[in-house]
């Protein structure tokens, strides 16, 4: 299934866009503002030439007395003032200004006495070339916008998708699903091409598949010797506890019983939580009255653990597993907690509470951990790490928390008929 695109509010899409956008507004205007200076400084000169060329044919009909032709005169109506006082100074000058509601281009001189001699030029043609020049340059401008924005969006969005997957696969990762895999295309490309450059996103891609292969690996070695070892253990231990049975009635023997006990337990249980590490475990469903199922297993554990129905459910599972369970947790109760310890079925959910000094905080805030025994005075800290295990295969959920008012509570959620 393909990727839905990253929300754009506040992602590195949204970024990208904003600077390409700020960066190709700053290049147009800054290529329409030289467009612009450019064409006009030269259409502004030809006008400027074209009326001082006029000024100076004036001059010389004025001079040689000859009749002023048409848009030519001393002081016409419409000069500009600042140009008369210039050319009443003495000096020649050009200047742009509105005459009869057209653009116009001056150009004035000196004349005998205190007046001006000046010329008209029409700059209508030149005023809507620039006008039209600018036109241009918006539209333009924001076209070359628009489709730079759409191609660089396209772009950047395209790598963000590929940033986005690789974050989700990373995540799984660290939820434990280790065959989860990115198989970026620009990876790949590498892969069968090493002369191909390689981009970031594809170098980063490939790193963290290559980490996920090198963990998978490194975990698959440790659960086959964990499973390995323990199943060789089996049959020396076997021959140990026949022995030990052997032995006459005393304390020393009762002693090694209990140790060779232990040791027989811890094996099964490594063999049981490599078993679950394969995630290849098979349920073998039924229905089953939940509340009788939970006062068969405190029977079993022989304590004294007191059973609360407040609601019972019929649910479809696998009873060994959720015997398993629930006796793990039992179990655990009395062992690292103080009593009175009380089972409570309501419903679908089944809650095993103590009144002793709580779950340590790592429990509550990451799960158990086998082997790691923090808070705990003995025991290997398996049985929760197997209870968790089997919950995952029963499609339950195993909670951890700590009482208010003191005490360790397990709350597992099923689902009822």
């Amino acid at each position: 299934m393909r990727a839905a695109l990253p929300r754009w509010s506040g992602t590195l899409a949204a970024k990208a866009a904003a600077f390409i956008t700020v960066m190709c507004c700053t290049l147009a205007a800054l290529l329409g503002v030289l467009v612009h200076v450019q064409v006009t400084n030269q259409t502004v000169g030809q006008a400027r030439h074209q009326a001082l060329q006029r000024l100076a044919a004036a001059t010389e009909r004025y001079e040689a007395g000859d009749p002023l032709r048409r848009r030519a005169g001393l002081d016409p109506p419409g000069l500009p003032r600042q140009l008369r006082d210039l050319a009443v100074a003495g000096n020649r000058g050009t200047m742009v200004a509105d005459f009869a509601g057209r653009p116009t281009m001056w150009a004035a001189g000196p004349a005998d006495g205190d007046r001006a001699l000046a010329v008209a030029v029409d700059y209508s043609q030149q005023a809507r070339t620039i006008e039209g020049l600018d036109r241009a340059i918006f539209w333009s401008s924001g076209l070359a916008i628009g489709a730079t924005l759409l191609v660089g969006a396209f772009a950047v969005t395209r790598v963000t998708r590929r940033l986005h997957i690789t974050a989700r696969v990373a995540r799984r990762i660290s939820a434990g699903d280790l065959d989860a895999r990115v198989n970026d295309p620009g990876a790949h490309r590498r892969t069968r091409d090493p002369a191909r450059p390689q981009d970031e996103v594809a170098a980063v891609a490939a790193a963290l598949d290559s980490m996920a292969s090198s963990l998978q690996g490194k975990l698959l070695a440790e659960q086959r010797f964990t499973a390995d070892v323990a199943h060789e253990l089996r049959t020396p231990l076997t021959g140990l506890h026949a022995a030990a049975e052997l032995l006459p009635p005393g304390r020393p023997t009762e002693l090694v019983r209990d140790r060779v006990a232990a040791l027989r337990t811890l094996t099964e249980d490594l063999l049981e939580i490599s078993r679950l590490d394969t995630g290849r475990e098979r349920l073998e469903l039924d229905t089953e009255q939940l509340g009788a199922l939970a006062e068969r297993v405190v029977r079993g554990a022989g304590s004294g653990t007191e059973v609360r129905v407040v609601r019972d459910v019929c649910v479809e599972t696998d009873r060994r597993r959720l015997e398993r369970v629930l006796g793990n947790l039992v179990v655990n109760a009395h062992r690292h907690g103080r009593g009175p310890v009380v089972l409570t079925v309501d419903g679908p959910v089944v809650t095993v509470r103590d009144h002793g000094d709580g779950f340590p905080e790592y429990l509550v805030a990451h799960g158990p951990q086998r082997f790691r025994t923090e808070g705990v005075t003995k025991g290997h800290g398996l049985g929760l790490t197997i209870a968790s295990g089997q919950a995952e295969v029963l499609g339950a959920r195993l909670e951890f928390a700590n009482a208010v008012d003191g005490g360790a509570v397990a709350t597992l959620r099923l689902t009822a008929e």
